[in-house]
């Protein structure tokens, strides 16, 4: 069953923000091969942000999310060090992004571009609301304790 929350909604007030096709290099992957080697990775972040209860009016930034900083808390993630799996990077990104009160919904989808010969890219697709984010707080804080 794949059941997906709207990103935008009229009726819940949502926005939708979104970073498309990021690609940075990073050093991923589990296999001794990709250890020190850095491989380029694409990022897209769709984001459900909640509008202001009195609407948005003119062009203050402070209004809105800004997408650049999304965009540097994906490079942040990327750039951090060593890191296993696409899915330890999406939930980073994903807990990254909740930590703005306007966000309600993130979806993540981390891809390696240059693993299979015959595939464009293999990766991972996940989705968080801020109501799970408390609950994968304890776990990631661990999976980076061990980083």
């Amino acid at each position: 069953m794949n059941v997906r929350a709207p990103i935008a909604s009229a009726a819940a007030r949502l926005r939708h923000v979104f970073v498309r096709d990021m690609v940075v290099r990073a050093d991923i992957g589990v296999m001794a091969h990709e250890h020190g080697r850095a491989q380029r990775v694409r990022v897209n972040v769709d984001l459900g942000v909640t509008e202001p209860a009195c609407g948005f009016h003119g062009s203050d930034l402070a209004e809105v999310l800004d997408y650049d900083e999304i965009a540097a808390a994906v490079r942040r993630v990327l750039t951090s060090g060593h890191v296993g799996l696409v899915e330890t990077v999406a939930e980073r990104i994903a807990e990254a992004c909740l930590t703005d009160h306007r966000v309600a919904l993130v979806r993540v989808r981390v891809e390696k571009l240059d693993v299979c010969a015959d595939a464009a890219s293999v990766g991972v697709e996940i989705e968080r609301c801020a109501a799970m984010a408390q609950s994968f707080q304890p776990r990631l804080q661990r999976e980076t304790l061990r980083a």
